[in-house]
């Protein structure tokens, strides 16, 4: 067997795991001819992971399986921004009515780490352990604008900049021009970028040398992000949000 070989069975491996997650399930031949992979071994794959309780298998249908929850709810758990800011989450749904959301950067992907839904939030796609481009969301902007710039360029070209909406940024000049804009404002906004008829506010939470670790905002849809609430209210209620955040990961 060669040094090699190894690492190309695990990268099969998660191949599969990422499709059958962005699929909703699959079965082998459809596996197969997406990855352009032989069947044979993308079956010996699917019976393997599901032998080590990675995959269910429903008929003739492979799903990922609930042990991702135990891997992903001990690396959230981790992480103290997440520990410290879940409760502030919380009490900004509740005061917006809206949801409120935490998000990280992680291998150059903004992940949602904990979401709040208040009393009025909307339907949406995110959930936590979500990944999204960072460009996409006012969360994203915030933590790029204050991250050093050849970072930001490392990531954007390890993912460029995907255009979602008709709204999103897709110009690498625009997205510097915001981040500047960002800096100097101390909050990111989000207006249908990602998700259209949506609207969100975002601030930074910061480091001791003034590093985003993370980011906090509230979402909701146009009709109600408007005007004053849009424009000051949200934002008010955001920064002193990622302020006490900052306050207690000092002290805690």
């Amino acid at each position: 067997m060669s040094d090699t070989a190894p690492i190309k069975a695990v990268k099969i491996a998660f191949e599969i795991i990422d499709l059958l997650r962005e699929l909703d399930g699959a079965g082998v031949s459809e596996v197969a001819q997406r990855l352009e992979k032989p069947t044979s071994t993308v079956h010996d794959h699917l019976r393997t992971l599901e032998g080590e309780g990675y995959l269910v298998k429903e008929g003739s249908t492979y799903h990922v399986s609930t042990r991702f929850l135990q891997l992903g709810d001990q690396a959230r758990s981790r992480k103290k921004v997440f520990n410290v800011a879940r409760p502030e989450i919380d009490d900004l749904a509740q005061a917006t009515g809206e949801h409120a959301n935490l998000m990280i950067e992680e291998h150059g992907l903004g992940v949602f780490l904990y979401r709040s839904r208040g009393q009025d939030a909307v339907q949406l796609d995110t959930h936590d352990g979500m990944r999204v481009p960072l460009q996409t969301t006012a969360l994203g902007k915030t933590i790029m604008a204050h991250r050093p710039r050849e970072e930001v360029e490392a990531i954007l070209d390890r993912h460029g900049l995907p255009e979602v909406t008709s709204s999103t940024i897709s110009d690498r000049a625009e997205l510097f021009d915001t981040l500047e804009q960002v800096r100097e404002r101390g909050y990111a906004y989000d207006d249908e970028e990602r998700v259209k008829g949506m609207r969100c506010v975002a601030a930074p939470i910061l480091d001791e040398e003034d590093y985003a670790i993370a980011a906090v905002s509230v979402s909701g849809p146009k009709s109600r992000m408007r005007k004053e609430r849009f424009t000051t209210e949200v934002p008010e209620q955001i920064l002193r949000s990622a302020n006490v955040i900052e306050v207690n990961l000092t002290y805690s």
